[in-house]
């Protein structure tokens, strides 16, 4: 198995690696196109800024390389929010693999402001699950996540949270898919879905 980790100015890779290497996996962290659309598979991670990540991967022609992928490429946290259409973090066009916008949680409900802490920091649940990603995975499961903001529910939502409103958990297109959640860092349940992207989505 060529598994690739794209190297960027915002990833999580250390995670991401340690994660892999749980469940006997090695990979290739690398910016280099060769190495990456001769991959196998390729895990898209992120953590950071939005409109700084698409201005890095556009100086490298990543952007474009990455729609282009045929393999099954899986975008974590950041990664998935800049396979989406367009991101209100500074208000940045993305990659427009998914047909789905990034928005700032704002609190609209009539809850003291501090009882929905923004940005979301630790353990929320997965439900509406579809496609081989959630294979063995229970509806309810918990999973970690880090975020602000969050992809809307569309068309290609194969996976729900609720959090201030429902949102798209993970998202699926063709060959790509994404979670907005952490799997390296949600355990058992993470461990299972890495496996599930390695070993049943093509």
């Amino acid at each position: 198995m060529n598994l690739v980790i794209i190297k960027y100015n915002a990833g999580n890779i250390q995670s991401v690696l340690y994660a892999l290497e749980r469940i006997g996996l090695e990979a290739t962290v690398t910016d280099d196109p060769e190495w990456i659309s001769g991959a196998d598979k390729v895990i898209f991670p992120g953590v950071g800024e939005a409109s700084s990540a698409m201005q890095y991967l556009k100086e490298r022609k990543l952007d474009l390389l990455i729609r282009n992928l045929r393999q099954p490429v899986l975008g974590i946290c950041l990664g998935m929010q800049l396979m989406c259409r367009y991101s209100e973090e500074n208000h940045v066009e993305c990659l427009n693999i998914f047909n789905e916008e990034v928005r700032l949680f704002k609190n609209t409900s009539e809850r003291r402001q501090d009882e929905w802490k923004i940005p979301q920091i630790g353990w929320n649940t997965i439900k509406n699950l579809k496609t081989p990603l959630f294979h063995a995975v229970s509806p309810g499961s918990f999973v970690y996540y880090v975020h602000s903001y969050y992809a809307d529910i569309g068309s290609h939502t194969i996976a729900t949270t609720e959090y201030i409103l429902p949102y798209s958990a993970s998202l699926h297109r063709d060959n790509f898919y994404g979670v907005q959640f952490h799997p390296e860092k949600s355990a058992v349940t993470g461990e299972q879905i890495i496996k599930n992207f390695i070993e049943r989505c093509n």
